[in-house]
């Protein structure tokens, strides 16, 4: 028998290094069961319980605000026969846009099949169920009698049927939302289905109940599981459009007007992208918060942050093109009026708002190209919280700039939120982490079926003594 001596390769084509696995440790099934079924089956840490009562105590802010503005009406806010639109649809817009990673996350990836969304999918769709509940509830209470919200929907009456205006955008949102919503929330349920049939089985008593209610008696047969993979693709592919649809339709509400800074076709696409952007930035901050919160560094790894990180970089440097074109079609026009809306945007009375909205959203996301940055999970954790800064100050600054400075010098006027605004602004990032907070504490956060499906195969592994692999 010949030895043959090994062949070294030059220095230029050296293999690369192995990419870092999606799961950190030597883990087999039975682990994957066990770490992720943790938080829910303990009881909650003193970090969680911090996080909670901080939450609740926001809600409890926002709640007592709207229940003010109820009692006394609009003119508890800020606006004025100019600016119409303030602090309510600029936080509408936003937590619109927030709820997109998680359909991205969850469909787009599913079709393209992308292994490193099995960690944080789950997580990035209940976010979308939540901001879009926080979404909605702000026409509700822009409409200052909300006991009336049925009349933008058909309804029979003695009459026949009343039909609602269906030439206006505003209403266009009611159904876009609505659908979006609806297939949003039952991907996001029948994702779940299998791991609430794993925590059943690990469950007794009242627990073991419940989650066999929720889990719809799934047995893990061969069918059940055909069935469930051609209903997630169906579902994928049917929320997919919807990525692009529903913050469209959210565009037109600027779009189809005549107001100088509003009026341009770049809006669909411009929503569309910020969306994205902000949406992953919003997942990034809460991964980056779970992980440590609830002791799962294996599983949300390094590499799911970096792709993150690359998503963030690519849709801020689209945002980024977005200011720019919007500028050069405001100066190509060669309308004065538009010219002037621009310039006002930047040097303006409120000029503070749109370069606090550049910096955070086009310059903080490059420094991601440098790598001390991107091996800093606090330096990530920072960028992800200013990218959701700046976007929410973009609505800020196409609503209310808009509003301020139209055709009329002598309609001009300024703008200040009240303290009621300011209140139910706060109340639904208090709903919103409230929720996830809940969510993260009695359902798996992370799909423990799929994290499965990408272990790396090792010896000695055989199948689950558990009987849940």
């Amino acid at each position: 028998m010949t030895i043959e001596a090994p062949v070294l390769l030059p220095a230029d084509e050296a293999a690369p290094p192995p990419r870092p696995a999606l799961i950190q440790g030597d883990k087999s099934p039975a682990d994957v069961t066990r770490d992720i079924c943790k938080p829910i089956e303990r009881r909650a840490g003193a970090l969680w319980w911090a996080g909670f009562l901080t939450a609740l105590a926001a809600l409890a802010f926002g709640i007592w605000s709207v229940t003010y503005q109820f009692m006394t009406g609009i003119g508890t806010w800020g606006l004025n026969r100019t600016v119409g639109w303030g602090f309510a649809i600029t936080n509408f817009v936003f937590w619109v846009g927030i709820g997109h990673a998680g359909t991205l996350i969850s469909a787009v990836l599913l079709l393209f099949r992308q292994k490193w969304r099995t960690s944080i999918n789950r997580s990035a769709e209940a976010m979308t169920i939540f901001a879009v509940i926080c979404a909605g509830l702000f026409p509700l209470i822009h409409m200052g009698r909300p006991w009336l919200a049925y009349w933008v929907f058909p309804y029979p009456n003695f009459r026949g049927p009343l039909w609602v205006n269906w030439r206006s955008a505003l209403l266009w949102d009611v159904f876009a939302i609505g659908t979006y919503f609806t297939i949003s929330l039952v991907f996001w349920y029948i994702g779940l289905i299998p791991d609430l049939a794993t925590v059943r089985d690990r469950a007794s008593g009242l627990r073991k109940k419940i989650f066999g209610f929720l889990s719809f008696g799934w047995d893990g047969s061969a069918r059940t599981w055909s069935r469930y993979e051609m209903a997630c693709m169906l579902l994928a592919a049917l929320a997919t459009p919807l990525v692009v649809s529903v913050h469209s339709v959210v565009s037109t509400d600027f779009a189809t007007s005549v107001v100088p800074g509003w009026h341009t076709t770049v809006l669909p696409p411009y929503f569309v992208i910020g969306a994205v952007f902000s949406g992953f930035g919003m997942v990034l901050t809460l991964m980056l918060i779970a992980r440590k919160v609830m002791g799962l560094e294996d599983y949300i790894t390094r590499r799911h942050i970096h792709a993150m990180c690359k998503v963030l970089v690519f849709t801020g440097s689209i945002v980024g093109l977005a200011y720019t074109t919007e500028l050069f079609v405001a100066w190509y026009s060669g309308s004065a009026y538009e010219r002037f809306a621009f310039n006002n945007r930047m040097f303006g009375a409120a000029g503070w708002a749109y370069w606090i909205m550049v910096a955070c959203n086009v310059v903080a996301p490059q420094l991601l190209w440098l790598r001390r940055v991107r091996n800093s999970l606090v330096a990530i954790f920072a960028i992800s919280i200013v990218v959701n800064i700046g976007m929410w100050f973009e609505r800020f600054v196409i609503i209310v700039t808009s509003l301020q400075r139209d055709y009329l010098p002598s309609t001009w006027a300024g703008y200040a939120p009240s303290l009621v605004e300011c209140g139910e602004m706060v109340g639904s990032f208090g709903l919103f982490f409230t929720l996830f907070l809940l969510f993260c504490r009695f359902f798996p956060m992370i799909s423990m079926f799929e994290i499965k499906t990408v272990l790396e195969p090792t010896e000695g592994h055989g199948a689950d003594s558990e009987g849940e692999a």
